[in-house]
């Protein structure tokens, strides 16, 4: 086996790891001790080498390398100028460039190297601070007025005023003591202008804030008079809003532009501002011509919501209809400098990008963004509805006008709201037909229900049309297919209770009110209908008992009150219908149905010096019927002030002097007190009386004539008459029955009850205007639209 076994030769081949232990003894760290021109070079710390051979000027030498076993040979500069540790007629050149690192001739005398002064022990302890220097003194007042100025604003920003002014009145006292300080020690111009100017700004605001002008204006003239103080002269702003403040215009105009006119052009954004001032004082003149000089300027170097607006209201105020609309598109195009809000709207899945978008949803840059456009349509939606009427020959062209240019705008979802604004406009004026496009309502509910046989809402809707035109049975069948579709659609079945009541099945119409009223449990239409159907049942017990619990949901609603003190009053409880009357009347004051109760029932109690207020409101709400004030002038003469009376009496007569029942009572009184002027209105009640006959026996004649064409004519125009005057009538019950004043002989006054017509006109306009409950919606049921939930589709 060993015969396949070669062994290698020993002295054939070189060794493979020959060489590795051969170094080059210049690296021989260990001989340096025994290098002498190293050892002497460390003890003197400077090399001594051979002079120079050669000394050229200009030409550098040949310098050789020395090592640690030879000789060295001498190098010089390129100007020859000995180097460093070299040997130059037997004076050794010092080694300099090495003392900065810690070495020292002390190392030769057997010190440690010590290059940061560690063996020297701990440094002395600091200087202590003597606190009783007037430096000191002097730095620790200075940071204390600091610390006030702060603690004002922060006060301020609190809303505590009181205390800001405190802290700064503080703050001002401590930086007088300081100047004076500063001024004992060192020279004055080593004063703190900086603080000194901060103090009294700060004071000055603060008595701005407190309402405290005058103390306010004469801080800042401190500040503006003195001339050490750089661009003091922009307070003068800050001057002229405590003027526009006082209302002294004129003055807040001057130092507006005296601001104006210290401000460089290139501070831009605040020289527009300044010049929205002035334009804002300029409106509050009545100086608009200069309103609209400043606010076309504004518009024409920086365009902005508020100037865009305000050169509009200006625009109105001259009547300027073409400059009206010109502002309009400029306030449209005034950019928002906002981001979309598809940046708000994820791209992928990524899990981090979601978490960032989150995160800016709603941070404050966002709602500082959603402020800014809130904004900008609060200004376009008011500016349309004020120059709508005016720009056009009518409002509806000059809305139409409107809608088309936000539709061409970045403001294209206003649209939607001009035209429901017009829609509102249309109710308050009145003016129903102007939206009674029944036609066009009719064929886009057929449109949705084709399109979706099975949507609650498009049914709901065609029953609506189908209501609109009066038939009921079929609007029936349209809210009932909505609830088989689906069972839960509340205004289907609200609706169709509504129709039961019309076709006069009450038992069915409260069936679905009380299942209406299980899914909407403080439903205040639900309550008020259930207690109108008790009412038209003729249970008013039930009616009462869901009218208390309506008015436990809207407490204020002065028609459910009113309903209320009319069923206690046909049930007899009086108590209980002046305490509802009177809780209606104390919430709507305008009632004349309520206020006419209360003033009756006043008079049956025998309180006439009570319920004169009432009449005289009454004639307030109706200046044109004499009936209030005849009443007024009756409970004076029943409570026995018969001068105020007859005062009263004289005051009718000037306004209403063809007025018999006046006249009569007038020369009643006059005789009972033995006045010189009953023969006076004794012959003007004569001649009236005598007109009265006249006039009577003339219709009395044309009633037994042959009746012509002509008496024909005028029946039918008496006709017509009765029924405008029955439909304006309609739905608002606002006639009521006073009762009878026993013992007199008053026209107004017999010993039956007489029914007084109080046909009403409310002055304050439109129902939307008054104290707003949901249950007044439905007060009055006869027209449909008030008494919808609210389910209306659009067309796709």
């Amino acid at each position: 086996m060993m015969q396949n076994v070669h062994l290698a030769p020993e002295t054939d081949e070189d060794d493979l790891y020959s060489g590795y232990n051969d170094y080059n003894p210049t690296y021989d760290t260990e001989e340096l001790e025994n290098d002498t021109a190293f050892q002497q070079a460390v003890r003197t710390s400077h090399g001594r080498r051979p002079p120079i051979t050669a000394k050229i000027p200009s030409t550098a030498v040949t310098r050789p390398v020395a090592t640690g076993y030879g000789s060295k040979t001498s190098l010089a500069s390129s100007m020859g100028r000995p180097m460093t540790g070299a040997i130059q007629d037997g004076v050794t050149r010092p080694m300099t460039a090495v003392r900065a690192a810690g070495f020292t001739k002390a190392a030769l005398r057997g010190s440690a190297f010590d290059p940061l002064g560690q063996s020297r022990g701990p440094a002395p302890p600091l200087e202590a601070k003597n606190e009783d220097s007037p430096e000191e003194k002097i730095r620790q007042l200075e940071k204390k007025v600091n610390e006030l100025v702060e603690e004002s604003c922060i006060a301020n920003s609190c809303g505590d005023l009181k205390l800001a002014l405190e802290k700064a009145k503080d703050a001002g006292r401590k930086e007088r003591i300081l100047v004076r300080q500063r001024e004992q020690v060192t020279t004055p111009e080593n004063i703190n202008l900086d603080l000194t100017y901060s103090v009294l700004l700060n004071l000055a605001s603060q008595y701005s804030a407190n309402e405290m002008y005058a103390e306010a204006l004469n801080t800042f003239q401190v500040i503006v008079k003195n001339k050490m103080f750089s661009n003091a002269g922009r307070l003068k702003v800050n001057m002229g809003n405590i003027y526009l403040k006082q209302r002294n215009y004129s003055k807040a105009i001057k130092f507006y532009r005296m601001a104006l006119d210290q401000i460089p052009s290139v501070h831009k954004e605040m020289r527009i501002k300044i010049m929205q001032n002035i334009g804002v004082t300029f409106i509050k003149t009545g100086q608009y011509s200069d309103a609209i000089n400043s606010f076309e300027h504004i518009m024409s170097m920086a365009p902005n919501l508020k100037a865009g607006f305000n050169l509009i209201l200006s625009y109105f105020a001259v009547g300027d209809r073409d400059k009206m609309k010109k502002a309009f598109q400029k306030l449209i195009a005034v950019p928002l400098e906002i981001d979309e809000d598809d940046k708000y709207i994820s791209p992928s899945d990524d899990p981090h990008t979601n978490l960032v978008i989150e995160a800016i949803k709603n941070d404050h840059l966002r709602q500082m963004e959603r402020e800014r456009k809130a904004m900008a349509e609060k200004y376009i939606m008011t500016a349309a509805k004020l120059i709508a009427p005016v720009i056009e020959t009518s409002f509806a062209v000059g809305y139409d006008w409107c809608v088309e240019v936000v539709k061409a705008s970045q403001y294209v979802e206003l649209a939607n709201d001009l035209e429901i604004n017009k829609a509102i406009t249309y109710l308050r004026q009145k003016d129903f037909n102007q939206e009674n496009e029944f036609a066009q309502a009719s064929s886009y509910a057929d449109l949705a229900v084709n399109s979706d046989r099975y949507n609650p809402s498009a049914l709901t809707n065609k029953g609506n049309t189908v209501f609109a035109n009066g038939d009921y049975e079929k609007a029936a069948e349209f809210y009932k297919e909505a609830l088989r579709n689906d069972s839960s659609c509340t205004e289907a079945l609200y609706n169709i209770g509504l129709t039961y009541k019309r076709l006069n099945r009450l038992d069915e119409a409260l069936d679905c009110f009380l299942k209406l009223h299980a899914i909407l449990r403080n439903s205040a239409q639900v309550l008020y209908q259930i207690a109108n159907v008790y009412e038209l049942m003729e249970d008013p017990n039930q009616a009462i008992e869901w009218l208390m619990q309506l008015i436990s949901v809207v407490p204020t609603d002065s028609r459910a009150l009113s309903k209320l003190g009319e069923l206690y009053d046909s049930e007899g409880d009086k108590s209980q219908a002046f305490q509802y009357y009177y809780e209606s009347y104390r919430y709507f004051p305008s009632n004349i149905e309520v206020i006419e109760w209360l003033g009756a029932y006043y008079i049956d109690t025998q309180f006439c010096e009570k319920a004169i207020q009432y009449f005289e409101r009454a004639s307030l709400i109706q200046p044109t019927q004499v009936k209030w004030q005849l009443m007024v002038a009756s409970c004076f003469r029943r409570s026995g002030n018969y001068q105020k009376a007859l005062d009263t009496y004289k005051d009718i007569h000037r306004k209403f002097p063809e007025n018999v029942e006046c006249l009569r009572f007038l020369v009643r009184l006059c005789t009972d007190i033995g006045l010189k002027e009953v023969q006076e209105y004794a012959t003007k009640l004569k001649r009236l009386e005598k007109m009265k006959e006249i006039r009577e026996q003339r219709i009395k004649s044309g009633r037994d004539g042959s009746g012509g064409p002509r008496s024909r004519r005028e029946g039918s125009a008496s006709s017509d008459s009765g029924q405008n005057c029955s439909a304006s009538s309609k739905g608002e019950r606002l006639s009521a029955k006073l009762r009878a004043l026993p013992g007199t002989n008053e026209p107004y006054e017999s010993s039956s009850n007489k029914e007084i017509d109080a046909s009403y006109v409310d002055p304050l306009g439109p129902q939307i205007e008054r104290p707003k409950t949901a249950a007044k919606k439905r007060i009055d049921e006869d027209d449909f639209a008030d008494e919808e939930l609210g389910d209306d589709l659009l067309p796709e």
